[in-house]
């Protein structure tokens, strides 16, 4: 069936050729035939538009967009040591492939920049609001709060995977901020840390159920408690440590979910574990995945592209990816998450895929990619806790509250076992967080963060032999491959940026 769209162009031009108009500049209608700027931002739901706007961009991060080959989920599913696109020659992302020129490393870098520069725009706009157009009590602070959320995530993540990038938290209004500098150190990172802040004390305990899936204080908390873990893996700097537990504790009603495997499914989404998903979903005319869906149109994309991980609904006979022999290998057989991750006879990925439902067309999905969940948090904070010479026994007692979740999914389960919480070998319980993070969290995208940050911490070292991969196809260096090449389309336009080491 033809789109919407298509049909109205057809309508247009047939009625032209009958009219006998000729569609010269001369008779085209020159004023704006949609809002302007001037007309807009005039009513409350203007705003609440513009900010659902924000989390509509987050689309392209997550959609099939035209094929697997240039979607940009490879980029943060695949670097680590948990994900192989090759289940017996145990092929890793090629990290000699993302160079500047890569379609994907552009359009990654590009999408966070748009959904900072939607951010701005609200947050310019709810600063110099007049009084009245908001009536509902509250609001005008939620939306701000939203808006520093989603600029921080963007700041966090840009820090994660390219370590240096233009910092932009003011909307574009002249030429002079076309080219902004480079930031070094953790700049971005401490932009974030600052939106996250800021955001925590703006946003609400909770939303009504029309508005589920909207970030909370709970999200910032711990989003705020997440980047500042990570930045004092960077800056080895206890304090940080510090303020993420306060971060930490500052949650609240958010608990781990009795079963596991919930946090994947369609059906369970945006449940008592979560505290920040993209919302999945699909265009009321057609959720069609080689469109975007930046166009006032019913046709576009809005979903979840999962067919890496099921080959069942992937086009062209697509490979999925499959669990590292070291992932497989790491599980205990009797630790229920296993199965509820990969399948133990091939390595096939079963996360997300066990509770997945497809849109209208059957290669997206409208299964939630969850970003921040609990079981994170609780593993983060353990981490914290010891790093900054805390008690030894409360960081492990986090630690088996993970373990204890998945035990209890058996009835009378005995592994994982709990953690004895009379160790006090600091290096340890280290090593007990970093397999528990690697178990309980495989194939959500969070492995190559980690990665990254404990080697600048100086508590792993990164090479070849530590991914236990074909290391031919893996082209690994260090310190090079510890971020990405900032695209060649930000290099040739903005002399103010410099490339990355190595590339």
């Amino acid at each position: 069936m033809k789109s919407k769209f298509i049909t109205t162009i057809a309508i247009i031009c047939a009625a032209c050729t009958a009219l006998n108009i000729s569609c010269n500049k001369s008779n085209l209608d020159k004023l704006p035939h949609g809002p302007t700027e001037e007309t807009y931002f005039t009513q409350e739901s203007d705003f609440t538009k513009a900010v659902l706007g924000i989390y509509a961009k987050m689309t392209d991060l997550f959609w099939y967009n035209g094929g697997a080959g240039s979607t940009t989920m490879t980029i943060f599913l695949l670097p680590g040591d948990d994900i192989t696109t090759n289940n017996s020659t145990e092929e890793f992302e090629q990290f000699g492939s993302l160079q500047p020129g890569s379609d994907r490393v552009g359009y990654f870098f590009k999408t966070w920049y748009q959904i900072i520069a939607r951010a701005n725009v609200v947050l310019d706009k709810i600063n110099t609001v007049e009084d009245g157009i908001y009536k509902t009590p509250g609001l005008k602070e939620y939306n701000e709060g939203e808006a520093l959320f989603l600029r921080g995530f963007a700041l966090y993540n840009l820090w994660n995977y390219f370590g240096t990038a233009p910092l932009d938290t003011m909307r574009v209004t002249s030429n002079d901020q076309f080219t902004p500098p480079g930031t070094t150190g953790t700049q971005l990172l401490d932009q974030a840390i600052n939106d996250l802040t800021r955001a925590a004390d703006l946003l609400p305990q909770s939303w009504d159920d029309n508005n589920r899936g909207r970030v909370t204080k709970n999200s910032a908390y711990g989003m705020l408690g997440k980047a500042l873990v990570f930045r004092a893996s960077a800056s080895k700097d206890n304090g940080d440590y510090t303020a993420a537990i306060a971060a930490f504790n500052n949650i609240s009603g958010i608990s781990l979910i009795p079963d596991f495997s919930a946090n994947f499914s369609a059906d369970s989404e945006n449940n008592n574990e979560s505290l920040f998903e993209y919302q999945a979903t699909q265009a009321f005319g057609l959720d069609n995945v080689w469109l975007p869906n930046d166009f006032d149109n019913a046709v576009g994309s809005l979903s979840v592209y999962w067919g890496f991980y099921d080959n069942n609904f992937a086009l062209f006979g697509t490979s999925p990816y499959f669990a590292t022999t070291k992932l497989a290998n790491a599980f205990n057989p009797a630790d229920p998450r296993r199965d509820h991750t990969l399948n133990a006879a091939d390595r096939s990925i079963t996360k997300y895929i066990e509770g997945n439902k497809l849109d209208q067309v059957g290669v997206g999905s409208v299964n939630n990619y969850r970003l921040l969940r609990y079981a994170d948090i609780l593993l983060l904070k353990a981490e914290a806790i010891l790093q900054s010479g805390g008690s030894a026994s409360s960081a492990i007692q986090l630690i088996n509250q993970v373990r204890t979740r998945a035990r209890n999914m058996v009835a009378g389960g005995t592994e994982p076992a709990d953690y004895s919480v009379s160790e006090t070998d600091k290096n340890t319980i280290m090593t007990w967080i970093m397999n528990e993070r690697f178990l309980e969290l495989a194939g959500e995208g969070q492995r190559w963060p980690d990665l990254r940050r404990w080697q600048m911490q100086g508590i792993i070292s990164l090479d070849n032999s530590f991914f236990s991969s074909n290391t031919s196809t893996m082209s690994f260096q260090l310190p090079k491959s510890l971020n990405l090449p900032i695209p060649s389309s930000e290099i040739d336009v903005n002399p103010n940026v410099q490339q990355n080491p190595g590339y």
